[in-house]
């Protein structure tokens, strides 16, 4: 048996309901994002160097491409590069000056982002940071650059409430922060868990909800990636 939302289910209920997901991102994509051979070869790339396949689908890529056209971002902060994939659907809707820092934990996830990017052209646009971002966002910080419009966070969940107070430093009032994986096929909910990407993620939303300087919202997805959501927000 599995729980979804409270309620109990066979697995095949289960299965059913999550093949239904499936196959309505599959019309998603089909009608609204189309054939994205460049992007589709990220994601070979990316099986094939023996990367987890924990990407975001190709309707979120394509919902991020379009955050950052309605924002007008010139300049984006990303936490979390994996093999580039969602930093390519960003990069792509940037302006020719545009610019995107990507960080990165893993030297081996990098150096297979490195290459997409370069293949997809934009490594004009894009710079990847390697190592703990604890470590390496004051690195960029004493750069002094100018204020980020758009932030994805998605990465080590437990970090995420010293992600946001970076976004909050680094940004300014009209950001926009994209907070990922919060709803953890409703896990999010118990107060209980030990789950470290639970806890961090349950100190983002207390975060969330009782900073001065953001003003957020959550929502609940399904789709091909199973049952999780996103924080949305903007800085103050």
């Amino acid at each position: 048996m599995r729980a979804r939302s409270g309620t109990l289910r066979t697995d095949e209920e289960s299965d059913m309901i999550e093949a239904k997901w499936r196959t309505v991102d599959d019309y998603i994509v089909d009608r609204l994002v189309g054939d994205a051979p460049l992007l589709a070869g990220v994601l070979e790339a990316n099986a094939g160097a023996g990367l987890p396949a924990i990407d975001v689908s190709a309707a979120q890529g394509k919902f991020l491409h379009l955050m950052v056209r309605i924002a007008g971002a010139r300049r984006i902060l990303e936490l979390g590069t994996l093999g580039g994939y969602s930093t390519i659907w960003m990069a792509q809707a940037l302006p020719i000056d545009g610019r995107l820092e990507t960080f990165e934990y893993e030297p081996r996830h990098a150096d297979v982002a490195r290459r997409n990017i370069e293949r997809a052209g934009l490594s004009d646009r894009v710079r990847i940071h390697v190592g703990a971002a604890a470590e390496t966002l004051p690195r960029l910080a004493a750069e002094a650059p100018a204020p980020f419009d758009l932030f994805f966070i998605d990465a080590d969940k437990p970090n995420n409430p010293l992600y946001l107070e970076w976004a909050i430093r680094l940004g300014r009032p009209g950001s926009v922060i994209i907070l990922d994986n919060v709803v953890r096929e409703g896990d999010i909910v118990n107060p209980r868990s030990a789950d470290p990407r639970i806890v961090g993620t349950r100190l983002a939303f207390d975060m969330i909800g009782g900073s001065p300087h953001l003003d957020g919202t959550a929502l609940q997805t399904v789709g091909s990636k199973g049952y999780d959501g996103f924080a949305l927000m903007v800085v103050r």
